[in-house]
């Protein structure tokens, strides 16, 4: 296993980075909005994004476990919990975040869920990392960083505390 290639990089960094982002973005509509982060490392990130916002709504996170479309291959992990979302959907503006952007999938599974509990006047898509390849067409609207790795390695936050990115083979 190896770290990023920037030895340097502060993941604390990333996300005060997209908290900027997020200000720029959505300037005085802030306050109002509720941030989701979605199990595991996007709920680790969301923490810290939520605390850099000073945004004053309670978190929400989502566990997509069973709106994956491979949850008949990989089966259900035998600690998945409910997710939390204390405050209404309706109407609100909803600050999705996720650690990694890969494919699509997670966030296509996140959407149907929180279009369960309601709709949403809009949803902005913040991740910590980008990785440019989709298999759905889902872009961020936020992004700490955009890295291309090779197909057979995974990029990993390790966390809660401290929070770190690496780079690993798939399957390791």
């Amino acid at each position: 296993m190896n770290r990023i290639d920037m030895e340097k990089l502060s993941v604390n960094e990333l996300i005060r980075g997209m908290a900027e982002q997020l200000h720029s973005q959505l300037g005085e509509q802030l306050d109002q909005a509720k941030v989701i982060g979605i199990h595991t490392g996007g709920t680790w990130v969301a923490e810290q994004l939520h605390q850099k916002l000073d945004n004053p709504n309670p978190l929400g996170e989502l566990n997509i476990s069973f709106y994956r479309d491979d949850f008949t291959q990989v089966g259900l992990h035998p600690q998945v919990k409910p997710s939390n979302l204390p405050f209404e959907i309706d109407g609100q503006l909803i600050i999705l975040v996720d650690d990694v952007l890969f494919t699509g999938r997670t966030i296509r599974a996140a959407l149907n869920e929180i279009f369960d509990y309601g709709r949403p006047a809009r949803v902005v898509l913040a991740v910590l990392v980008d990785r440019n390849e989709r298999e759905l067409p889902i872009d961020a609207d936020t992004t700490g960083i955009n890295i291309h790795v090779q197909s057979a390695q995974q990029i990993k936050l390790n966390g809660p505390v401290p929070l770190e990115l690496r780079i690993q083979q798939s399957g390791e």
